[in-house]
């Protein structure tokens, strides 16, 4: 596997644009679209919110309907979530509107929206940009980095990434791009992300990879408890790079599942570590446990705790936070024989043995806490399991912009 520059157009055949359409930003970019003028297989997982938005619904068909898929259209600053039958119409509107630009059909325009909840989008402004869109598009790497920074929200950077893989001599090329900052909690899956490339997969060992590959990334990172209304992961294949189909249970498909799963984990820790208001990236391992699941729950429930959160946001090497968090998450252990240690770019230093506190450095254990990276390794020696999960500390930053997110 070897990494090279750029994201959602780094595959062959793949264009990309980004407008500045006015939707709800005013000073920015706020549209995006991906194309590719070959037919793509489609794949897709989606929010487990009861609210779907309107997007998530018009995706989640085309993707069971087995549709070629064309074109990627996405707004930022207004969700289309909770908006009834006007926001469906609104996707319909979008799709037409890009059918008829892109002279395909409006069934192969999969969407996503990401912004407030319960707006409706103006469709003249959308449609308007999908126009420019598509008269601007491009396959450079400079297309893909300006669609990747159109769909921030607030963020505060642009995820992409890209990679290229050899499969039976041929270069197979995977990208992509994502947002998330707020509105994430490992629930399938907590932001958007759209993953390109010319490998020829078929559609079910496209849906499994991603399907499988989610539960270890995506699903494995929270910044703030909440599982957002427009989850979105969607990877097109247009089987431009002419390699032998890849299908499921060969050596071929266990590759291109490996490549995959290094563009979600990496765009996954972006997302995590730009969490809002957040300074730091952590990182949770559970080893010695006796199974992966158990290992996910010890994991997860750390990541996810906002008192752990706000010690790491304090740099306090707050330990007891830890195991509380770790007792009410689910699984079973004997907490007397758990080991914990933090780790940072300042060193590594052992805070817990056997249940209970070493002999270690307060102050050393706050400069670890202090660097923008920190990972949290707790060992529970019961088996050979381990799993790790992405958050990020939690500070006051995080109240101002969400206090005010609407205005």
């Amino acid at each position: 596997m070897k990494y090279i520059d750029g994201g959602v157009t780094a595959a062959k055949g793949f264009e990309a644009a980004a407008t500045a359409a006015g939707i709800k930003y005013k000073d920015r970019t706020d549209m995006a679209m991906i194309y590719s003028a070959e037919p793509c297989v489609a794949a897709g997982t989606f929010t487990t919110n009861v609210c779907k938005a309107a997007p998530v619904i018009w995706d989640k068909q085309i993707c069971d309907s087995g549709a070629a898929v064309h074109a990627v259209v996405v707004n930022s600053g207004i969700a289309n979530a909770c908006t009834g039958q006007e926001g469906l119409d609104i996707c319909q509107g979008t799709a037409d509107a890009a059918a008829e630009a892109l002279s395909i059909p409006a069934d192969s325009v999969v969407l996503g929206s990401t912004g407030v909840i319960g707006k409706q989008i103006p469709l003249d402004k959308i449609a308007a940009g999908v126009k420019v869109l598509a008269g601007e598009k491009c396959s450079c790497i400079e297309a893909g980095s300006k669609a990747a920074a159109a769909i921030m929200t607030t963020d505060t950077c642009p995820k992409e990434l890209a990679v290229t893989i050899e499969v039976d001599g041929v270069t197979v090329t995977i990208g992509g791009m994502a947002k998330g900052s707020g509105m994430i909690h490992p629930n399938m899956c907590t932001m958007l992300a759209f993953i390109t490339t010319d490998a020829v997969i078929t559609k079910e060992a496209l849906q499994s990879a991603l399907s499988d590959d989610v539960n270890d990334t995506y699903n494995m990172i929270s910044v703030d408890g909440d599982t957002s209304t427009n989850d979105t992961v969607l990877v097109l294949a247009n089987g431009q790079a002419g390699n032998p189909v890849i299908e499921c249970g060969t050596p071929a498909y266990e590759e291109f599942k490996k490549a995959l799963h290094e563009i979600n984990e990496y765009l996954a820790k972006k997302i995590a570590g730009d969490g809002e208001g957040a300074t730091a990236l952590f990182t949770v391992i559970a080893k010695g446990c006796e199974s992966v699941e158990q290992a996910k729950l010890l994991a997860k429930s750390i990541a996810c705790s906002n008192l752990v959160k706000t010690a790491i946001a304090g740099h306090d090497a707050n330990w007891g936070r830890i195991l509380c968090a770790m007792g009410y998450s689910g699984a079973q252990f004997d907490p007397v024989k758990v080991d914990l240690s933090f780790e940072s770019a300042a060193g590594q230093i052992q805070i817990c043995e056997n249940g209970t506190a070493v002999d270690y450095s307060e102050d050393k254990a706050t400069e670890i806490l202090s660097e923008s990276e920190i990972t949290a390794t707790v060992d529970v020696h019961m088996g050979d399991c381990q799993a790790t999960a992405w958050g990020c500390d939690l500070t006051h930053a995080y109240i101002e912009i969400n206090a005010d997110y609407r205005s």
